[in-house]
């Protein structure tokens, strides 16, 4: 969900990766928390938001998916504050990003079966997460892995979905407003993001 860092699409490398909250550079005391090669309790707390996703979608209360929801939002928070205080793992760069699509995947198809809103604005609030996977699809057929530095585009987009997912728990109005925000920040995240890359390639051939 909201994190910070470098996220590499591709398969778990030993550096690199905004998921799970990678290390500020210098860190606090000037050194960077290396990464391990097992699992940590940060990679466990994403973990757990597999079955949180799939608890979201067929649990029929709208209090127990509140619950699921900020628990999840938890779980997001906390393995990425454990990432950087105690290090995070090469598992957790690939981890932490498919847990938080699968979980928006399940919150977005509930609210898509409700009938609320046309396909087309479940689109919009997936179409980061799409993107993303599209891309990841790409590097895996290409081993050809993508560094990607977090962006706030990026985080406003995690942070949107949330909101909207939590206004259509609560009845509320704002849901379709959200909706297309969420839709909008996606389509500058998705050009903030092209017009990093496009530069730093550009760099490198010079």
């Amino acid at each position: 969900m909201v994190t910070g860092g470098e996220a590499r699409v591709g398969l778990p490398a030993p550096h690199g990766g905004e998921t799970q909250g990678t290390p500020p550079s210098g860190g606090q005391q000037g050194r960077e928390v290396p990464r391990r090669d097992g699992f940590t309790v940060a990679d466990l707390l994403t973990l757990a938001r597999l079955p949180l996703a799939l608890l979201f979608f067929v649990i029929g209360s709208p209090s127990a998916r509140l619950g699921i929801l900020a628990l999840a939002a938890a779980t997001d928070l906390l393995d990425g504050f454990l990432a950087r205080r105690l290090g995070g793992s090469r598992w957790g760069v690939f981890l932490d990003p498919v847990a938080d699509k699968l979980f928006m995947l399940s919150g977005f198809l509930v609210v898509a079966t409700s009938g609320l809103l046309t396909w087309y604005e479940i689109l919009g609030a997936l179409l980061r997460d799409l993107v993303a996977t599209v891309a990841f699809v790409v590097v895996l057929l290409t081993d050809r892995p993508l560094a990607i530095p977090a962006r706030v585009g990026g985080k406003a987009v995690t942070l949107a979905q949330v909101l909207a997912l939590l206004a259509f728990l609560l009845d509320s109005p704002l849901v379709r407003p959200l909706v297309w925000a969420v839709a909008a920040i996606s389509l500058y995240a998705i050009y903030d993001y092209s017009r990093v890359q496009g530069a730093e390639k550009r760099a490198v051939g010079t």
